[in-house]
């Protein structure tokens, strides 16, 4: 029997499980492209996940069961018809059962579940640093869209991504603990201040629990200096989508925009961009 085909497989898969820096995949004979191509396949899979995550937390529905299932004619989707992207291709964006319309936003999710994974492991290599900051950009998916359809944050996500987070700062080394839980205290701390502040003076909630905790699960990942960074930028880009919207709608200043998908973006530059934008605006200050 070939073995050839079984020994290069075990190489990708010790690859993939990242216990490998990218230049001993090469001393395996591992091309840096098709590893990329694996790496972008394993991000498409997560982004089908992501999916589910997305339509079914929202409605306390089991992410196990029952499987995937036309939510117009309730018809089970079999193996074949469920394959990241190619199945929505193929099908032409239809149900194969009723022929009802599927929404474009579950290819588009899968693509860039699958651009990201690419992405965080192109500029943090095949670590468990890698990892843990891909998982935390496909939880910043789910909560993007989640509060943009339902204007919730589930619990169910930043509680355990909290405690995740700061779990990780003892193994990847990204951040020391003592950044990590900074971090908490200030994402936490400051959003909960700033919404009991808000109430203070109109008393109404400006600002929802959820904004709170996510903005703790940032920080519990990244330390407290991406909360600082996180906080500028949603709120930047927040204000100026938030006076755009108010032009053009009568009910403007009455408008209630999550600032979840704001928060998530600011987390997102941080974790590709973030050191290069704080040299910059140092540097612009001096």
């Amino acid at each position: 029997m070939n073995r050839e085909p079984i020994t290069l497989g075990l190489k990708y898969f010790y690859c993939l499980t990242l216990t490998l820096s990218r230049s001993n995949c090469k001393e395996l004979g591992v091309e840096p492209l098709v590893l990329r191509i694996w790496i972008f396949l394993f991000g498409l899979a997560v982004g089908s996940f992501l999916n589910v995550c997305i339509y079914r937390l929202p409605r306390s529905l089991s992410l196990i069961r029952p499987r995937s299932m036309c939510p117009d004619c309730q018809a089970r989707i079999a193996f074949y018809d469920n394959v990241p992207v190619a199945s929505y291709v193929w099908l032409r964006g239809r149900c194969r059962h009723c022929g009802t319309a599927i929404s474009l936003r579950y290819p588009i999710i899968e693509l860039v579940s699958g651009l990201f994974a690419v992405a965080v492991f192109a500029r943090y290599g095949l670590s468990w640093q890698g990892l843990f900051l891909y998982a935390l950009v496909a939880a910043l998916l789910v909560i993007t869209f989640i509060d943009i359809d339902h204007q919730i944050i589930p619990d169910v996500i930043t509680f355990p991504g909290i405690g995740v987070g700061f779990l990780t700062s003892f193994v990847s080394g990204h951040v020391t603990y003592k950044e990590s839980l900074f971090g908490i205290i200030l994402g936490g701390g400051v959003l909960l201040l700033v919404a009991l502040g808000y109430y203070l003076l109109t008393k109404r909630e400006g600002m929802g629990g959820g904004d709170i905790k996510l903005l703790a699960m940032i920080g519990a990942f990244l330390g407290w200096k991406a909360v600082i960074f996180t906080i500028f930028v949603g709120s930047a880009v927040g204000t100026v989508v938030g006076v755009a919207l108010a032009l053009r709608k009568e009910e403007g200043r009455r408008l209630a925009i999550p600032f979840g998908p704001f928060l998530s973006l600011g987390a997102l530059l941080y974790i590709f961009f973030g050191p290069q934008i704080i040299g910059w605006y140092v540097a612009l200050l001096r």
